[in-house]
């Protein structure tokens, strides 16, 4: 059976992180896996995308479960380049495993899915007038947020906790922090956040918690042919 549909994580494959969540949704025989960071050193990936102070600022996983922090134009870059060589390969479908704001990404022939322009919309669909908040890897990110989601019918609150350092002491402060600003829904905003980030959260709050990477991994099932 040929592979239709091809992941590109901003870091590097396989992404064993969320490989589970992956596989309960996509079919492993029509799935590939890509990494803009795959083959390259942690040298080689700061001395390519390390963010300056000016620059926005994604995180990601390396296959070692390193966190590293990455410039987001020099990621939008190497991904164009990325999903160029992807469709010259002849995949249909293109899933991209970030939730990052970009900005300019195309694919001329595959349907590129991509979740900042997939995921706020949805969400605002179903959360309505309920105060969301959202949990985001590091500070930096709090504030490229408020174009994302800007259409949501009441402004977010926001929350940090990295999915990648084992530290429920983070998911806690995230978790009381989005309490005390008075939300009622919330969205874990970050591929790398898995099941157990969201049922730790939803115990803790006792409110809905979203995760990204299952409402994008579950439209892109649908997508397969």
């Amino acid at each position: 059976m040929t592979k239709s549909l091809v992941t590109l994580t901003i870091g590097q494959s396989p992404r064993s992180d969320i490989m589970p969540l992956l596989t309960a949704y996509l079919p492993d025989e029509q799935t590939d896996h890509v990494g803009l960071l795959d083959g390259l050193s942690e040298a080689e990936i700061a001395a390519r995308f390390a963010p300056d102070e000016q620059d926005g600022v994604l995180v990601s996983r390396l296959r070692n479960g390193t966190q590293v922090r990455l410039a987001t134009a020099k990621v939008e870059q190497g991904l164009q380049a990325k999903i160029n060589a992807l469709e010259a390969e002849g995949y249909d479908t293109i899933l991209l495993l970030c939730t990052g704001e970009f900005g300019a990404l195309t694919a001329k022939s595959a349907l590129l899915l991509e979740p900042d322009r997939i995921i706020p919309p949805l969400v605002s669909a179903i959360v309505h007038d309920h105060q969301v908040g959202i949990v985001v890897p590091v500070a930096e990110q709090i504030q490229q947020q408020a174009n994302k989601w800007r259409n949501l019918q009441r402004r977010p609150c926001f929350a940090v906790a990295s999915p990648y350092i084992a530290d429920n002491e983070a998911l806690t402060d995230a978790a009381l922090s989005l309490q005390e600003q008075g939300a009622d829904v919330v969205v874990l905003d970050c591929v790398g956040y898995n099941q157990m980030h969201r049922d730790f959260l939803q115990k803790l709050l006792g409110i809905p918690v979203l995760l990204s990477n299952v409402l994008v991994a579950k439209l892109a099932a649908e997508l397969i042919v």
